[in-house]
């Protein structure tokens, strides 16, 4: 059975249709970058999960990583605000910055930020959180590490809870998704989707748009979150490589970079339907979602009803302004 979680987030998030007058496809969308203000994007929806089980341990801080502009650390940040937790948070950046967007809220909600080398992060970040989790353990204080994204085993029920979400308000609306696309970072979003819809054999494609790293990496990386995953959940079931679709080509110029025509796409987008999309992760994967349909993609092509997890990431176009063409 599934663990318990705490209830932080704005939950069933809405469905709506996204009619794109240059697409022959009707696509909707699954507003998760409205589970809250301050929360706002999928990462609450795992974090409700690792953040039941700090408590449960009795941890009264939280440690955790990402880049400069990390949507989970702001939201890692808030919670343990709310739940009056102590929070430390590793960001990535080599040039110290003037707080705006997601590192201005992580300030504003009390965060103590240790800023943490491009070099430093990718090769000696889970070395740091520990040495820094056994400094501050002692006594009645015990801090509990939540990796990058919250894209671990516990992380992974967030989106498995969210699969079974949508097949209730499939009924609701009298609507059934054929196939379900969401973007890639971290890889814990997309496995809890891809473990829900083996799990109770939903029959759904599930589809991820990784934007950084390879398909291959990711695929490696859901494979590597079942065995955690299914101990925690008192049951196995089957999965192989099979069931993991990822549409490649869509990382660009790396993480949370961009290029004029990424830009230009996010831009126009809000334009024509009123829905504004992130540059690091929403902006990439609907992209590679729009060439996809307009390319008539294997993965796309059979597809009748698409339903598009809008992850969030709002305040992180706030630091790319001077990159959009006005």
């Amino acid at each position: 059975m599934k663990p318990e979680r705490l209830v932080l987030a704005n939950l069933p998030t809405r469905i709506e249709p996204l009619r794109c007058p240059d697409l022959k496809y009707l696509l909707y969308l699954k507003r998760d970058d409205q589970t809250g203000s301050e929360f706002a994007g999928n990462k609450i929806r795992k974090l409700e999960y690792a953040v039941k089980e700090a408590l449960d341990q009795g941890c009264n801080t939280l440690i955790t990583c990402g880049g400069i502009q990390s949507n989970h650390a702001r939201a890692t940040a808030a919670v343990a605000a709310k739940l009056g937790l102590s929070c430390h948070l590793f960001l990535r950046t080599d040039q110290r910055l003037h707080p705006q967007g997601n590192y201005l809220l992580d300030e504003l909600l009390g965060a103590t930020i240790h800023f943490i080398s491009a070099d430093d992060y990718r090769n000696h970040r889970q070395e740091k959180m520990e040495q820094l989790q056994a400094e501050l353990t002692n006594g009645n204080n015990k801090a509990y590490i939540i990796p990058e994204g919250a894209s671990n085993a516990i992380g992974t029920f967030g989106y498995y809870n969210a699969l079974e979400e949508i097949v209730a308000q499939e009924k609701q609306l009298g609507i059934t998704f054929d196939t379900i696309v969401c973007a890639v970072g971290s890889g814990g979003t997309y496995a809890g989707l891809v473990f829900a819809n083996s799990h109770h054999q939903f029959g759904k494609t599930i589809i991820g748009v990784n934007i950084c790293d390879s398909a291959e990496h990711f695929k490696q990386v859901t494979m590597g979150l079942r065995d955690g995953f299914t101990e925690y959940l008192g049951e196995t079931f089957p999965l192989n490589d099979e069931e993991l679709h990822l549409i490649d080509g869509n990382v660009g110029r790396g993480y949370a970079l961009n290029t004029p025509d990424e830009m230009d796409f996010i831009r126009d987008f809000a334009r024509k339907t009123g829905v504004i999309f992130d540059p690091v992760y929403t902006g990439k994967a609907m992209r590679g979602l729009y060439q996809a349909i307009q390319t008539d993609h294997p993965l796309i092509r059979k597809s009748k009803n698409i339903l598009f997890i809008h992850t969030g990431g709002l305040y992180g176009l706030f630091p790319k302004a001077e990159e959009f063409k006005f």
